[in-house]
C-alpha cells in the first residue's frame, strides 16, 4: 500500500524552486569568480609589460604586404619578444579570419565564435559610420560589405571598431622593427548628463517616425551611464584583449606563459616501461 500525505506536493514544490534557486545563484557566483579570474590574468600581463613604450593607434586597412625574406625576419623578432616577455601564442587559423579568431580567443576563450565577433563588429562599422569613415580611402559602404564576408582580412579600422563595441583595450605586441607595443583604446565616452536632458527634451518635439529611435537612443545612454556607475558588476569593464600581430598578415591570440588556459597547454607523453 503507498501512503500519500497531504503536503507531499508542495513538499516537492517547493523543494524544486530551492534547488533552481540554489542553481541560479551557483551560476551567478560562478560568472563574477571568472570575471575577477579573468581580470587579474589581464592585469598581470598589464605590469609585465607597463615599462614598454606605445605608438599611438591610426585605424587604416591593409595596404602593405611584406616580402617573404622580411615576413621571415619579422617571425623571429615577434618570437624573441615573446620570449624576452614571457607570453605565449595561441595560434589560430590563418584562413582570412585570423584577426575575429583571436579577439574571439580573447573574448571568449575560444577562437570558434569569430563569425559572431565579425558580425558585431561590422554591426558597429555601420551604426557609427561617422567614427570609422574617414580612415576608409574607398566607399565606405563597400568596405562593410567587403568586410562581412568570411575569410576577408581585417584591419586596423575593425581593430578600432572591436575596442569601441566590446569596450575593451586591445594591446599589440607587433613585430614592427621600431616599436614593438601598439595599445588601441575604446573612442566611446559615457554620456553627460547634459546629453540625457537634450535627448528627454527631443522626445517631446520630435515626430512619430522618430520617436522609437530617440527612445532607444536614451535607453543606451541611461544603461551606460549605470554600467560605468556599477562598473563591478559589467564583464565589459574588466575586459583587455592581448593579441600578437606578424609583419602586417597574421594575429593570434597571447596570454602570460604561467596562465596558459590548461586547454592550450601540452598534453605529458606517458612512457610505458617494459
Amino acid at each position: 500500500m503507498t501512503h500519500r500525505f497531504p503536503n507531499e506536493s508542495a513538499s516537492s514544490s517547493s523543494t524544486s524552486m530551492s534547488s533552481q534557486k540554489s542553481e541560479t545563484d551557483d551560476d551567478r557566483m560562478i560568472a563574477m569568480v571568472l570575471t575577477e579570474e579573468y581580470a587579474k590574468l589581464d592585469g598581470a600581463m598589464a605590469k609585465r609589460l607597463t615599462n614598454l613604450t606605445s605608438i599611438p593607434h591610426v585605424p587604416r586597412i591593409n595596404t602593405y604586404f611584406p616580402t617573404y625574406s622580411d615576413a621571415t625576419m619579422d617571425h623571429y623578432r615577434l618570437l624573441d619578444r615573446l620570449n624576452q616577455y614571457g607570453l605565449c601564442e595561441v595560434r589560430v587559423s590563418g584562413d582570412g579570419n585570423c584577426q575575429f579568431r583571436a579577439l574571439s580567443d580573447q573574448l571568449y576563450r575560444s577562437p570558434e565564435h569569430h563569425k559572431h565577433v565579425r558580425k558585431e563588429i561590422v554591426k558597429q562599422l555601420k551604426e557609427c559610420k561617422s567614427l570609422y569613415e574617414g580612415y576608409v580611402p574607398m566607399k565606405y559602404k563597400h568596405y562593410c560589405k567587403k568586410m562581412k564576408k568570411s575569410g576577408e582580412w581585417g584591419d586596423h579600422v575593425t581593430l578600432q571598431a572591436a575596442a569601441d563595441k566590446f569596450a575593451a583595450k586591445i594591446c599589440l605586441l607587433t613585430s614592427f622593427r621600431d616599436t614593438c607595443f601598439v595599445e588601441i583604446v575604446p573612442q566611446y565616452q559615457a554620456p553627460q548628463r547634459g546629453e540625457v536632458l537634450c535627448c528627454i527634451m527631443s522626445l517631446s518635439l520630435c515626430t512619430i517616425s522618430t520617436f522609437v529611435t530617440l527612445c532607444l537612443d536614451l535607453l543606451q545612454c541611461l544603461t551606460y551611464t549605470l554600467l560605468r556607475q556599477y562598473d563591478h558588476f559589467t564583464f565589459a569593464q574588466h575586459i583587455e584583449i592581448w593579441l600578437s600581430f606578424w609583419s602586417e598578415v597574421h594575429y593570434n591570440s597571447l596570454y602570460d606563459a604561467r596562465d596558459l588556459p590548461d586547454k592550450y597547454k601540452p598534453r605529458k607523453k606517458h612512457w610505458i616501461l617494459f
